[in-house]
């Protein structure tokens, strides 16, 4: 850059505590750069009750040149004195228009630690009861379009349900299945080391049964539910909405929930109830490996389990899971249709789902809790 580039500046006092600073040259931001420090000083040092901003001779101003003129501003008003500018050519009246360097934002107050501490602990709130509304709000809307597909089922797009049926039920058998043998192998030979001291091992095929059928066959069937399609379903609507396909699928006339969501509620609620037999089945599996091999028979268990288990104790749980599902799949679309578009929101929005969804789940199986309770089931 050459000399007759660089900018200047030269501060001339005038008398009544007044005084002109003459910028020259080019205000970008190499020489800004050099020039911040010793004219911001010279500005600081003068205490003049009146500055005039001589710019006439600036030749060229970006942002970093208004950054300067906005400093000059802030030295005034701290120091309670006015502050002029003079002479600016148009295009530097526009730029210093557009950054309202007249209107400087100021940093908020701080506040009194318990004040803030208040504040912050009322947003929270604030914010979990206007998401538990949107969260309550959108499963009414899709619990009030499922009705109407049911009246009018060539509306629902069959074979997306079918695919997502496939993904979220027949790609879900083998861990379902895992897990329900694992839990039932671990209660069954936890209660019968307890058991054993009171010679009632034969009782845990009825522990067992009634555990798996009212509670954790629906609870971790849900859970698994919550964690592979729950999330996938968030991650899916929210890839759709970080790319704007939604927000065309809505410029052409169509509804997201019935175009997206009731697909996938339907598929859950066909294939939970079924997983969830099948943690009921493996469940008893392991719990019988278990009672083998404390010398139980085979005829032995199997008439404990049709004694301790009921018809009500069976279906009451299945009855859970068509709640589980509706939860899970309503959670995990709704997360997905509120994703952001930072370069996190996708996978934001799949751990917000799994927690919603795990949550809801725990706090809807407490409900069934206290109504079955009440029922005497």
């Amino acid at each position: 850059m050459d000399d007759t580039d660089q900018a200047t500046f030269e501060l001339q006092r005038g008398g009544d505590g007044r005084a002109t600073l003459i910028l020259k040259g080019r205000l970008d931001r190499e020489s800004v750069a050099s020039l911040w420090r010793p004219s911001t000083q010279v500005v600081r040092q003068a205490g003049a009750g009146h500055l005039v901003v001589q710019a006439g001779g600036v030749e060229y101003c970006d942002g970093a040149g208004i950054a300067l003129l906005s400093e000059y501003r802030r030295i005034q008003q701290e120091n309670g004195a006015q502050i002029e500018f003079r002479d600016l050519r148009p295009e530097i009246v526009k730029l210093v228009a557009l950054f309202e360097i007249d209107r400087p934002a100021r940093p908020p107050k701080s506040m009194h630690p318990v004040i803030d501490w208040i504040h912050q602990v009322g947003g929270a709130t604030a914010g979990l009861f206007h998401d538990f509304i949107a969260q309550v709000s959108f499963i009414g809307e899709v619990c009030v379009k499922l009705l109407r597909v049911v009246r009018h089922a060539e509306k629902l797009r069959w074979r997306d349900t079918l695919i997502i049926a496939e993904k979220a039920g027949a790609n879900a058998v083998g861990i379902t299945a895992l897990m329900g043998f694992l839990i039932g192998l671990i209660l069954a030979f936890q209660s019968a080391a307890s058991l054993e001291k009171f010679n009632a091992e034969i009782f845990v095929a009825d522990l067992v049964v009634i555990a798996l059928f009212r509670e954790l066959g629906p609870l971790m069937t849900a859970f698994i539910l919550a964690s592979r399609s729950g999330s996938a379903f968030a991650a899916e609507l929210g890839t759709m909405k970080v790319n704007e396909e939604i927000d065309a699928l809505v410029t052409m006339g169509l509804d997201p929930v019935p175009f997206l969501v009731l697909p996938r509620l339907v598929a859950v609620l066909c294939v939970i109830p079924l997983l969830t037999v099948f943690n009921h089945l493996f469940g008893l599996i392991g719990c019988g490996l278990v009672m083998a091999s404390w010398d139980l028979p085979v005829t032995t268990y199997l008439e404990r389990i049709r004694e301790a288990a009921s018809l009500a104790d069976f279906f009451g749980g299945l009855v859970k899971t068509f709640v589980f599902g509706t939860l899970i799949a309503g959670i995990g679309c709704l997360r997905g249709l509120q994703t952001g578009h930072s370069p996190s929101a996708v996978g934001d929005a799949a751990t917000r789902a799994v927690v919603s969804g795990i949550i809801a789940i725990v706090a809807a199986d407490g409900v069934f809790a206290v109504i079955y309770y009440f029922l005497g089931i």
